[in-house]
């Protein structure tokens, strides 16, 4: 079966070509077609006024809308995580032991404290920091020894981060390709130019001037869009690791420094 990031991850995809391609047809390109116009329309009046490029004229093309939806599909996973990543981070606010200061936890206690842990919600319980106290204590009444469960601990969270930073690979992939959708649409407007060539020869160069245009918005565009999204990347990835660091060291205070083996 699919999982749910899956599914949210295909919806969001759909969503954001349903949202991107409906404000592009009703919006953007009949307002870039109209300013084009009038400017196309004021250059044969011979006005000697400074074109002004339009947000609508810069973003029209093909390139640029494929960048958009990729955006709002990035944006969409990535408010996901921040949603799971800061329900995690509230966990760490909670006793989920009730061991208060100065008592010890022995091997026998283990079992009762596990099932405390284990009668949370579904969800809560496949979160980190009950994973981390659940493991540590099924090691230690296994073991009976203090410097494994600091081992279960530690590796828990070292494998929760790999885990974290390998589901953000879509993320990163999505950042790389919205540069190169621009580079893309570089090389068409570039190619359309010179297609065009003949035309500026024979002293009209308004074709050319539009072709170009779409070779150099296209590429700001993405440059842009691939700026902010990296941005919010790197913020998303900075929270994941705080948290995951901030579980190993809850599993340490409330759990590893609580045990005790009887000589």
């Amino acid at each position: 079966m699919f999982s749910r990031e899956f599914i949210f991850q295909v919806f969001a995809l759909l969503i954001s070509v349903i949202i991107v391609h409906s404000a592009y047809v009703a919006v953007i390109r009949p307002k870039a077609s109209a300013d084009m116009r009038m400017e196309r329309e004021r250059i044969e009046a011979g006005s000697d006024e400074e074109a002004v490029r339009s947000i609508p004229v810069l973003i029209k093309d093909y390139e640029q809308e494929s960048c958009f939806i990729l955006l709002f599909w990035a944006l969409a996973i990535m408010t996901y995580k921040f949603r799971l990543a800061s329900a995690e981070h509230g966990m760490l606010d909670e006793d989920l032991l009730h061991v208060g200061e100065g008592m010890r936890i022995l091997p026998e206690d283990t079992l009762d404290l596990s099932r405390k842990v284990q009668s949370l919600p579904k969800g809560q319980q496949e979160m980190l920091v009950p994973r981390v106290l659940v493991a540590g204590l099924s090691r230690f009444r296994a073991t009976r020894n203090v410097q494994d469960v600091s081992t279960t601990v530690r590796g828990l969270c070292e494998g929760e981060a790999e885990r974290l930073d390998s589901e953000l690979a879509m993320v990163r992939y999505i950042a790389w390709a919205i540069p190169s959708i621009g580079f893309i649409g570089t090389v068409r407007g570039i190619g359309q130019a010179l297609g065009r060539a003949h035309m500026a020869v024979e002293g009209d160069i308004t074709e050319v001037t539009q072709s170009l245009g779409v070779a150099f918005n296209s590429t700001l565009i993405a440059l842009f869009i691939s700026i902010v999204l990296m941005f919010i990347v790197h913020q998303l990835q900075l929270m994941q690791e705080r948290y995951v660091m901030d579980a190993e060291r809850y599993g340490d205070e409330r759990l590893v420094s609580s045990l005790h083996v009887e000589s």
